[in-house]
């Protein structure tokens, strides 16, 4: 009787232990940091309404401030989800859609514009899914965030040139975004997440981020200490690697320094019942891997221009388009217009007293696509975006 009574016990504990944690478990997200998740969900929704209902789960646990997905292949179902999650919002780009997607809490995010970039036919096969960038504020700090799902697969050496190689479409990617960055956003906060889908520890010449590797003034891989650490801690434990990225230009490097700052792959197996057999079966190959910034006010005595105050119409635009904003004190305001390349195509200076500023300008020369429309006052740079279509 004491052995029937011992062996019930212990499976009753055995029980709890593998089903004591629960999706609802998970935490992540604080009121005092801007949290930024990158998720690849595997052809999501990868097996029918468990997916669903667990990736809900997960969303609403988590409690992060910025989401962004890749791998959604049912756009109906996601947007139903994440409609019955009533403090997110979500993005999908309806023109192309390849599969990424941002996730956002509205209380705390405000979103300023969401384009793609490299989404013409010269860049398909760099990207054969266009970035998706998003431009917001979080407790009034401007943020960029590029979220990417490069080119898998591959033998392990770069091929530079070779148009095949898939370590050479991922190394072209990467040098394209750092070229669009450092042209487009010198000052600002970046974050760059996604698939990337190569690990940070491969040696020269074979480093497919080796140009960012090569400028650490400038760019961190916030997540480069999970990849050189235990492999228990990879974001794609079925190999293993760590294929999922977050990196950040030296605008956050302070911030990111920050005590309550960090980074992580959150292990969901970990609240499974199945462990890693069931989460790969039900959600996903791949970890999330999240990063919170604690993040510092800007301090510069600078005239405030914000988002708000600028109106550009009409955006799309045939040829011709106006801006219009309100300036409450005098201010040296420089103006240009950029091609996603960084090229200027329209620059002027829009000095004023203060009052309203209205300026028309023309496009007709330049060819479709989209446009960087760049107000620069000193060292603060707003950033807007304008669609030419003819």
């Amino acid at each position: 009787m004491f052995r029937k009574k011992l062996s019930i016990l212990l499976i009753l504990f055995l029980s709890g232990q593998l089903y004591g944690q629960s999706l609802s478990d998970i935490s992540f997200g604080t009121d005092s940091t801007f949290e930024v998740v990158s998720w690849n969900i595997e052809w999501f929704p990868k097996n029918g309404s468990a997916t669903i209902d667990s990736v809900s789960k997960i969303i609403e646990s988590l409690d992060a401030d910025l989401l962004g997905l890749q791998e959604i292949d049912d756009t109906t179902i996601c947007r139903q989800m994440i409609n019955n999650l009533p403090d997110y919002e979500l993005f999908m780009d309806d023109d192309w859609f390849g599969g990424l997607a941002y996730v956002y809490k509205t209380s705390s995010v405000n979103i300023q514009s969401i384009y793609k970039i490299y989404d013409t036919s010269p860049y398909w096969n760099a990207f054969p899914r266009s970035p998706l960038v998003m431009e917001l504020t979080f407790m009034g700090e401007e943020f960029i965030v590029i979220n990417n799902h490069f080119k898998c697969c591959g033998d392990g050496l770069l091929d530079i040139g070779n148009s095949s190689d898939e370590e050479g479409r991922r190394h072209e990617a990467n040098s394209l975004l750092k070229q669009y960055i450092d042209i487009n956003f010198p000052l600002s906060r970046v974050i760059v997440l996604g698939d990337l889908n190569d690990i940070l520890t491969d040696e020269n010449p074979n480093n497919v981020f080796q140009m960012f590797l090569d400028d650490p003034t400038n760019y961190l891989f916030a997540d480069e200490t999970i990849a050189s650490g235990s492999p228990a801690d990879w974001s794609f434990p079925g190999w293993p690697s760590h294929l999922d990225h977050i990196l950040i230009t030296n605008e956050l490097f302070s911030e990111f320094s920050n005590s309550g700052s960090g980074i992580q792959t959150i292990k969901i197996d970990d609240f499974m019942s199945g462990g890693l057999a069931d989460y790969d079966f039900y959600i996903s190959d791949h970890r999330p891997v999240g990063m919170k910034i604690k993040v510092n006010p800007t301090t510069v005595n600078l005239v405030e221009l914000s988002n708000s105050d600028i109106n550009i119409f009409p955006n799309p635009t045939n040829k011709l388009f106006h801006v219009e904003m309100t300036l409450s004190e005098s201010i040296d305001l420089q103006m240009q217009v950029m091609d996603i390349h960084g090229r200027i195509v329209h620059k002027e200076s829009m000095n004023n007293l203060g009052g309203k500023v209205s300026k028309s300008i023309d496009l007709s020369d330049e060819p479709s696509g989209t446009y960087l429309l760049r107000f620069i006052n000193g060292e603060q740079v707003k950033n807007r975006k304008i669609v030419l279509q003819k």
